[in-house]
């Protein structure tokens, strides 16, 4: 391995991004990579075989604009049967922690065709890939797709452990008032986000109402954070304000950094087409810089909302890896929709498990007004005029994606990081409300009022607010997520 390293440290400049196998992660990731592509740094992904399968499947056999993607065996059988392609948590976890080590380790020493790779960008959630660099003798820097929000929550479960306000199952073992029937988070936790937000217990990223999932998720949190604790920082798709200082670095150090946390760094937000490190174009990038996907998209769509009147479109989608709702809150969902009288623009997966709830021939019933597709290409969705209002799962991408289309939302959390990001929607940043339930009146209320009145009116600034901030080349928020990305790429690899 020596002999393997020495001969590779006189190469140019490497990184080597490692997600964690989802599309919410990877997308983000390989946006980053871009940035530094585009400074002229040699970037390659590695990615789950599952995934690199359905990305070439799907027509996306690169990253774009200089971006390499590898694949890594995960020991996941390719023999097209259950779980061959959409492999649970469970499966994933034992791949990553005891088959995908070793293949790592020959793309860091061995395939990197001459370049010395100088760093590893791991997904906080692929913390494995933490004790591989290690091993190699690169330094390793983490990487949140998500809110920094929810990243110093799982970063505070051991400090939650030791001080005895969980349960080695993550179980709270306080009572603090009571919101909405359970009890409240204590201020020992909210000391870490905005008081306004009011989470309660089960909205905490490790709940399950399952005991035996909680305990796994929370011991996953533990083993987690144990291995990012030694990180010199952690790169978060986020902009400024959200839950993280203004933080601004300049040159800094990685290698020789010590602390005993890492250092948040904001760069985000991480959207395809927009320039992460000259500044940015609102009007998206070339069409390399689009984002990739593991679906083949169904672009009808496009010209049905050709045909729809301006912002009266209700766009509704779960994403792209949370478990469907249960069959009754698919029927409550697909009625409420109906009842609005609104055209409707429905991703629904094509398959037993998610379209079993719809109504004995819904989709005749709401022919020319509705409409239901397996998978969109959803930033162009967003962007056009017909889209008024977008119904979504608040997966951090797609609240992104929202707000930089200017579109209103409408969320409904369904697990992990929802609730928070929900709860910033609604109470901090006010750009959407949320539905409570899939009950068909409450669905039809809750998209009356995002869609007209007042409550209306008020979303649409919000979210014009926030996209002002956030998402243009002259705001703070983009200059200091800049000037970040461009230190990072100084201090780990020096200037290219």
């Amino acid at each position: 391995m020596d002999a393997e390293r020495e001969r590779a440290a006189d190469g140019p400049a490497a990184v080597v991004f490692v997600p964690f196998p989802a599309q919410g992660h990877i997308n983000p990731m390989i946006n980053m990579a871009r940035a530094l592509a585009a400074r002229g740094v040699a970037v390659t992904v590695a990615l789950a075989d599952f995934i690199h399968r359905r990305f070439v499947g799907a027509g996306n056999a690169s990253g774009g604009d200089g971006v390499v993607l590898v694949s890594i065996p995960t020991g996941i059988p390719d023999d097209g049967g259950p779980g061959s392609d959409n492999p649970g948590f469970a499966s994933i976890q034992q791949a990553m922690e005891h088959h995908m080590p070793a293949h790592l380790e020959r793309v860091l020493l061995r395939d990197m065709a001459g370049y010395r790779v100088a760093c590893v960008v791991a997904d906080v959630l692929a913390s494995w890939a933490v004790d591989v660099a290690a091993r190699c003798g690169v330094t390793a820097v983490g990487f949140w797709p998500a809110m920094a929000a929810s990243y110093l929550i799982v970063a505070a479960t051991p400090e939650l452990l030791d001080k005895g306000l969980v349960s080695e199952a993550g179980v709270p073992l306080w009572t603090n008032g009571v919101y909405n029937g359970k009890s409240q988070v204590k201020v020992d936790l909210n000391r870490l986000l905005p008081a306004e937000l009011e989470l309660s217990t089960e909205e905490l990223p490790w709940f399950s109402s399952d005991p035996a999932i909680q305990k796994s998720r929370f011991t996953f949190w533990l083993r987690t954070m144990e291995r990012v604790k030694s990180l010199p920082c952690v790169l978060v798709n986020t902009f400024p304000g959200e839950s993280t200082p203004a933080v601004v670095v300049s040159g800094y150090d990685l290698q020789h950094h010590q602390s005993k946390k890492p250092l948040v760094l904001p760069v985000g937000p991480l959207l395809s087409g927009l320039d992460q490190v000259e500044g940015n174009n609102l009007q998206g990038g070339s069409p390399a810089a689009k984002n990739i996907s593991m679906w083949q998209a169904d672009r009808s769509c496009m010209d049905w909302l050709d045909q729809q009147r301006p912002r009266s479109v209700t766009y509704v989608s779960f994403g792209s890896w949370v478990a469907p709702p249960a069959r009754e809150e698919i029927t409550e969902l697909a009625l409420g929709l109906e009842a609005t009288g609104r055209p409707f623009l429905w991703v629904l997966k094509d398959d037993q498990t998610w379209r079993a709830g719809l109504p004995s021939r819904y989709e005749e019933a709401v022919a020319g007004r509705g409409m239901i597709i397996a998978w969109a290409p959803q930033e162009d969705v967003l962007e056009h005029e017909a889209v008024g209002c977008y119904l979504t799962h608040c997966g951090w991408n797609s609240m992104l994606e929202g707000v930089r289309h200017g579109v209103r939302l409408l969320g409904y959390p369904v697990s992990g990081d929802h609730f928070i990001n929900c709860a910033y929607i609604t109470k901090v940043l006010k750009i959407g409300i949320r539905l409570r339930t899939t009950n068909r009146s409450d669905v039809e209320d809750c998209i009356r009022r995002i869609m007209e009145g007042e409550d209306g009116r008020r979303l649409q600034e919000k979210v014009n607010e926030m996209r002002d901030m956030v998402m243009t080349g002259d705001g703070e928020a983009r200059c200091i997520a800049t000037r970040n990305i461009r230190a990072f790429i100084d201090g780990i690899i020096g200037h290219i």
